[in-house]
């Protein structure tokens, strides 16, 4: 079966219908619930047998690189302006088709943003490559 990597962006992506406040600007409980519904997805993605991995992460990001044989590795708070279009979390998915992959995408946009309406938001749906072997 081929897996999928569902990206959630903090921003970028193609214009949102609902434009929202960041999230550091939401209300608590507005909060709440969209976190709740993030785990909502995962526990129907696992009851399906089709969840693999899913984390939120944080807006502090660092760009590192490697400084040569002799120095430390070189790091920055991003080379570019357009660098603060961070991935806010993924799921990664093991499902049988594409189209569940994207049916699974649409159903995660749907997440509650402030006072509860839908977000509607862009979910980057890429397909996993190659997974490193393993000696199983």
């Amino acid at each position: 079966m081929p897996k999928f990597l569902l990206l959630k962006y903090y921003r970028g992506g193609p214009e949102s219908p609902h434009p929202f406040p960041p999230m550091d600007q939401w209300a608590p409980e507005d909060v709440d619930a969209h976190m709740a519904f993030q785990n909502h997805v995962s526990e129907l993605l696992e009851e399906n047998g089709e969840y693999v991995d899913a984390r939120a992460l944080t807006a502090e990001r660092t760009w590192v690189r490697y400084g040569g044989p002799d120095a430390a590795p070189v790091t920055t708070d991003g080379p570019h302006p357009e660098t603060s279009d961070l991935i806010a979390g993924w799921w990664m998915i093991d499902v049988e088709s594409r189209e569940r992959a994207l049916e699974i995408a649409a159903y995660a946009s749907s997440e509650p943003g402030p006072g509860g309406k839908p977000m509607y938001e862009w979910i980057d749906v890429r397909e996993v490559m190659w997974e490193r072997p393993t000696d199983d």
